[in-house]
């Protein structure tokens, strides 16, 4: 798509690795495949994590719109639109008739005519109305040669083949001229909009069969970590379920993507998260990995994708949840198909937090959205709310209209959804928005006015 590619910014230095002692190496050596020197993810200290908008600016450079394809109009609803649509001629293509009535040659004046015909919708007149004749005409109908305007069936007394028109009107009284909709070379659908049921109807207006949207994403889904079972599997001890696996995947269907149906969960060793990842890189447009990537000795992640040839880009975020947000890209060495990677904490509420930070801006950029950020707005805070001392926190809130705000003239209210450990989920059942709120020692006071990110248009 003609300007859709944007620049990748220069990668950031790296972080170190090192080797550590006995007890990672067996942790590392489950199979022959393990046997590499073990590594770990050396610390950053939080003054030198990136900020939030540094690593947005970093996904977003890595990121391109992807390439088109053309769909049917009635399969086009709610994708995107890859080009922009133009009415190559105007609409309507004629005069037509707004009301049923009578049409008639406005400087007649009232009085009786006789009704030279009857003219319906898709039907036209195949004939020249002289002055001093009327023709039955409905709603839609077009305007029969000689006519230039229409009384209401109201304002007539019908008698036979004969009517008596009983007020005057002007030329163009209840009629549409042709092109007053929709002037040629009107701009109906931009590229970058969702096609919704106006763009649609639109589209189909100005005489377009198919549309030219962008691809949809290929995206999979993968779950690290050796205390993960598929939902509804019976429970090992120290065992949990799934939840990121079927969460984030929803996220991504509901977002337009196609996700790849994979159910694997990667156990916390080099040869199988090795295998998935390697599996994934050439078949996705975005991988989304949760877990593996914090500073245990289980968390391989980032290794594996630098031994599968992956660029890693960002590894630690300055907020609260979602830390260890880590962020690469891979292509091909033919240079014919690239991946990016975003590797999600573990825990599902930071999951879901970093998910919407930052792949939705991503997968935004790929379908072609303009903007690829979700919208801010303006709420005001329906109950205290305390700062992490050092770390921005992206706080959970649901959204509820209140008439009586801004001296009458309404606005949001915003409550939390409870305590907003990195592990609830439940913090995200009912959250409309998410509200940065600063570090520090001062807390956010109740009835403040802040910007929040708007989630309810994924």
């Amino acid at each position: 798509m003609p300007g859709c590619v944007v620049p990748r910014a220069a990668s950031p230095t790296r972080v170190g690795w090192r080797t550590l002692g006995p007890k990672r190496e067996t942790l590392l050596s489950r199979t022959s495949q393990d046997m590499n020197p073990p590594h770990v993810f050396v610390a950053r200290p939080a003054s030198d994590m990136m900020s939030v908008r540094q690593v947005l600016d970093i996904v977003l450079s890595n990121t391109e719109c992807l390439d088109s394809e053309v769909v049917a109009l009635r399969e086009a609803a709610y994708r995107v639109a890859a080009e922009d649509v133009l009415a190559p001629a105007g609409f309507p293509p004629f005069p037509a008739s707004i009301m049923d009535g009578y049409a008639v040659v406005a400087a007649d004046g009232p009085g009786e005519y006789p009704v030279a015909g009857q003219v319906m919708a898709g039907h036209p007149a195949g004939y020249v109305q002289e002055p001093g004749q009327v023709s039955y005409i409905t709603t839609g109908a077009p305007m029969p040669e000689g006519a230039d305007a229409v009384v209401r069936i109201e304002d007539t007394e019908p008698s036979g083949d004969r009517v008596r028109i009983k007020v005057g009107v002007q030329p163009g009284h209840d009629v549409r001229q042709a092109g007053s909709d929709m002037a040629p070379g009107t701009l109906v659908v931009r590229a970058g909009s969702v096609l919704g049921p106006a763009e649609l109807g639109l589209a189909a207006t100005a005489g377009a069969g198919t549309v030219a949207v962008t691809r949809r994403p290929r995206v999979s889904v993968l779950s690290t970590g050796d205390e993960l079972q598929p939902p509804g599997e019976p429970l090992g001890p120290g065992q949990i379920p799934d939840s990121n696996h079927v969460m984030l995947s929803a996220m991504a269907q509901r977002m337009g993507c196609d996700v790849r149906p994979r159910t694997a969960i990667a156990e916390d060793t080099e040869s199988q998260l090795g295998q998935e990842v390697r599996g994934s890189l050439r078949q996705s447009d975005l991988i989304i990995t949760s877990g593996g990537i914090s500073m245990g000795e289980a968390d391989l992640l980032p290794k594996v994708l630098t031994d599968c040839g992956a660029e890693i880009h960002c590894e630690r975020v300055l907020m609260k949840p979602g830390k260890p947000f880590t962020f690469s890209s891979w292509q091909a060495a033919s240079g014919d198909w690239r991946c990016v990677v975003c590797s999600l904490p573990g825990n599902p509420a930071s999951a879901m937090v970093t998910f919407l930070l930052f792949c939705v801006p991503a997968l935004r950029r790929m379908l072609g959205h303009q903007p690829p950020a979700l919208p801010r707005i303006q709420v005001v805070l329906d109950s205290e709310l305390v700062p992490d001392s050092t770390r921005p926190e992206f706080h959970r809130v649901a959204l509820a209209w209140d008439h009586d705000l801004h001296q009458g003239m309404g606005g949001y209210r915003a409550a939390s959804t409870g305590a907003q450990r990195s592990s609830r989920l439940l913090s995200m059942l009912d959250a409309d928005a998410l509200i940065t709120v600063p570090p520090g020692s001062q807390p956010l006071p109740s009835g403040s006015t802040v910007a929040a990110i708007d989630l309810r248009h994924l």
